[in-house]
Formats: C-alpha cells, structure tokens, sequence
C-alpha cells in the first residue's frame, strides 16, 4: 500500500522532532558530565606529609595522619619519604609505638594542598612532642641552593654551619658562617646559597674551624647545580668526642 508523500513527510517530521530534543538534552548532559569531571581533575586533593625522627628515648614507632598509617618502624634519625594524603585544616597525627600500640604523642596540623610538610618528632624536653612543619615545596630560584636546619643537638648546643668549596686548613682561615649560634631546639628559616661544589661544615658556636679538630663535622661533597631545597637534621653524636650525627632530606629536586 503507497503511503501519501505528504503523510509520509508528516510523519517524518512527527519523529524527528522529539528525537532532536532528546538528542540535545543527551548532549547538554554529557556536556555537563564532561565540565564536571574536567573541574575535578583540575582540582588537586593531595598534601605531601613525611615524618622527621630526632627523638632520643621514643622505640621505634608507628605514625598516623587522620587515622591512615604514613610509616611503621621509625627510629631515631630517619627522614621519610612523602607520603599522600588529603589536605586538612586541623589533622591530626599520632605517635605509637610499634610493638605495643602504645600512644606516645598527638598533634593537629595544617595540611596544605600542593604543600609539603613534615612530622617533627623530639624529646629534648619533659615528654615526647610531635610537631607539623611547612616545608619549601617550590625549587630554589635559579643558581641557587635552599638549606634549612633542625638542631636537636642538646648536649652539643648551639652551632655554626659553614658551605665551603674546601676543608684545608687555608680554607678554614677566611671561612665564614652562613648561620650563626643556632640554638639546639631551634629550626631555621631557608637559607639560599649559590650553588656549586660546596662541603657542609658544621661546629659548636664559636669555635675555631681547624683541620685537626675532632668536634667539627664535615660532610661530603654537595655537587649543587641549582634548584635543589634540603632539610638538615643535627643530632648529638653518640661518643662525647665526635662530631653532631647529620642527616640530609630532599624536599625539592
């Protein structure tokens, strides 16, 4: 049977019209679904957190962020890597020990998105604390080298800290600190130097830098070529008659 042409046309028009409709509330959806999801990709959730272990007396410990483990059997002078975790404006972190589960130190602390910080953990007075750091979490500007120090060196005291390009004694006679008399207990601000080959040299305050002094430390070569951010943490040594325990933490690069 012919079906009229312009029943035909009637009809054709008849079902195009609501499935254009339908066509474009499908696209305005997807549209909307697409912006959504591309509005939270582009919004970054995460804050970088490690721990830094200066405690004398704590065992070895277990650390937790908002009641999710960052790392388990931590002792004295270790610096974590960072672990991930939700930005926060009051998380809390807990101390325990690994053994038993037994609650040593709490705190809360910021949790900055994009940001880094770091889990301080001390006794040098009465009890364990437990603190949150902001640390540097953007490269040194060009040609230079951040440096921030942690003294939790108590029976050392405070100390001077040199970057030197030797460590002969003529070196050593023209020599000049780039932080003076940090008390033990304090945390420097950032420190920018130019970077190139340097030692890191460091003494008890005031003291006369000499090649035969058995209480100066002096670490290794840093071959700094720029942008690089580092936290030092200073420690008493364990023989009254050595120099401070260094231990050297990438932030950034």
């Amino acid at each position: 049977m012919m079906i009229p042409r312009e029943n035909a046309s009637a009809g054709s028009n008849f079902l195009t019209m609501p499935l254009i409709a339908v066509l474009a509330v499908i696209s305005l959806a997807g549209s909307l679904l697409l912006a959504g999801c591309q509005s939270v990709s582009g919004f970054s959730t995460t804050s970088l957190v490690r721990i830094i272990d200066a405690s004398y007396n704590a065992p070895a410990v277990n650390v937790s962020v908002e009641g999710q483990l960052l790392a388990s059997n931590v002792g004295q002078g270790n610096i974590t890597t960072y672990g991930k975790f939700a930005p926060s404006a009051s998380a809390t972190v807990k101390i325990t020990t690994s053994s038993t589960g037994k609650a040593l130190a709490s705190t809360s602390g910021s949790l900055t998105a994009n940001q880094s910080q770091s889990v301080l953990i001390t006794d040098i007075e009465a009890g364990y604390q437990v603190s949150v750091l902001q640390d540097q979490s953007v490269a040194a500007t060009t040609g230079h080298s951040d440096f921030r120090f942690i003294n939790q060196a108590p029976s050392t005291g405070a100390v001077d800290i040199y970057f030197l390009p030797g460590t002969s004694a003529t070196v050593y006679a023209t020599a000049k600190p780039i932080i003076v008399g940090l008390a033990a207990n304090a945390i420097s601000d950032y420190v920018a130097i130019p970077s190139s080959s340097l030692y890191m040299v460091i003494a008890p305050a005031g003291t006369k830098l000499t090649i035969t002094a058995t209480t100066i430390y002096t670490s290794g070569v840093f071959a700094l070529v720029g942008g690089e951010v580092r936290t030092v943490l200073i420690l008493d040594p364990q023989l009254s008659t050595r120099p401070v325990q260094v231990y050297t933490a990438d932030d950034v690069n």
